[in-house]
């Protein structure tokens, strides 16, 4: 059981926040129409834009459970300073604004908030305006925090205060930070198969958490909108249908150094043996590197079909004899080394550059990122006891004695 910290210094819940805000955020915009965008801490917690520019701001309140709002609860006297600001900055009743607080709380059925709740009726008999109950309750608070608010509240005249008041809905019971994840898989994840869309939110969410720090940071000045967040989700749907693979390696480097000279894996060697430039066997080491860990991403998501890789691998080398054939065609038992590092750098650009043209040599039918096919001949030309592909025509001799077995 995870227990909430005593720390006065410790900043877990101001991080949770954080979290809850953009995890919301992504949430709503799926739930609101494509043409909306969202800003966070603008003039809010979330700005949302709709297509006709009317801005609603939210305020979030990601609570303990069991919290209520009451008539002076300061969750939403805070909020409503910050609204009071924008509404008067904005021209007061002539503005645009709406205000919206989401809470893991409840509004207590006692309070005059409970008014405010989304979709609550009128109950017959209710005569008291929201002015009126909202200026009761601020003659009851003695708070030192409130008492600014009243004051501002107060420079409105009763018509403004009714309206301000009108603009404000409050969603309590808002989806705790930990259900979010759920609520986006369960209803907006329908066309993705159940066993994936662990997978799919967790790519979305790497991208979205992207989006936000470029908005945060100033890199992109302007809103998400929802068409991005719906455009993303299906290009990630489609990489998990049954003709293709996500790809999620493209652009990632290993952690260490990438040292040419001295790494000493048999690929890399028998680069080295038919005169590849230190920066082609770097790109080498790159699609070696990715497309190991993709299929290790692949297998670990479960994507790949009993036997898939291995079947992949046989039509590789089957394809890579075929050539093989044709470019050591000339090859004598008395060429000079200059015409056999000619005919296995021949062999090598036809694995490199040609073999992506060849719709029969991908994975699968849709999977047509480079560096899976090349990563993968460097994977058989790898391959222990003896690599299944080789470039150099003396190769599999030269090795057999440097290991000592006679060919």
């Amino acid at each position: 059981m995870v227990t909430a910290s005593t720390d006065k210094f410790s900043a877990g819940e101001q991080g949770l926040g954080y979290i809850y805000q953009a995890r919301l955020a992504l949430l709503h915009l799926l739930q609101l129409p494509e043409g909306t965008a969202v800003f966070l801490e603008k003039d809010d917690d979330l700005d949302f834009i709709d297509g006709d520019g009317d801005k609603s701001l939210a305020s979030l309140k990601h609570k303990a459970i069991g919290d209520r709002l009451t008539d002076l609860s300061t969750d939403f006297w805070k909020s409503v300073n910050i609204w009071l600001a924008r509404y008067k900055r904005d021209g007061r009743a002539a503005s645009n604004l709406r205000f919206f607080l989401f809470t893991t709380g409840t509004v207590s059925v006692d309070s005059f908030l409970a008014r405010l709740l989304f979709d609550r009726p009128v109950a017959s008999g209710e005569v008291a305006t929201l002015t009126e109950l909202a200026d009761a309750a601020l003659a009851k608070s003695t708070s030192k925090l409130i008492a600014p608010i009243a004051t501002s509240f107060n420079e409105l005249s009763d018509t403004e205060k009714q309206d301000f008041l009108e603009r404000i809905l409050i969603l309590d019971g808002s989806p705790r930070i930990g259900d979010i994840p759920a609520t986006i898989r369960d209803k907006h994840m329908r066309s993705i198969r159940r066993e994936h869309r662990e997978f799919v939110f967790e790519r979305l969410e790497g991208w979205w958490t992207d989006a936000v720090i470029k908005q945060l940071t100033g890199a992109n000045t302007e809103g998400i909108f929802g068409y991005e967040v719906s455009d993303k989700l299906s290009n990630l749907a489609e990489e998990y249908k049954a003709e293709n693979l996500p790809i999620t390696f493209r652009g990632k480097v290993p952690a260490g150094e990438i040292d040419t000279e001295a790494d000493t894996r048999l690929f890399v060697a028998q680069l080295r043996e038919i005169g590849i430039s230190s920066s082609r066997i770097r790109s080498a080491i790159l699609d070696y590197y990715r497309a190991f860990e993709q299929r290790s991403a692949w297998a670990r998501e479960n994507l790949l079909v009993s036997g898939e890789v291995e079947e992949y691998e046989d039509r590789l080398a089957d394809e890579w004899n075929r050539y093989k054939d044709v470019a050591f065609e000339k090859v004598r038992g008395d060429s000079a080394e200059d015409a056999l590092r000619e005919a296995g750098a021949t062999l090598y650009n036809w694995a490199e550059f040609e073999t992506g043209k060849i719709e029969s040599l991908r994975i699968r039918a849709q999977v047509t990122e480079p560096y899976v096919l090349r990563g993968s001949f460097h994977i058989l030309a790898d391959a222990a006891p003896e690599p299944r592909v080789y470039w150099h025509p003396r190769f599999l001799d030269r090795l057999g004695k440097a290991l000592g077995v006679a060919p």
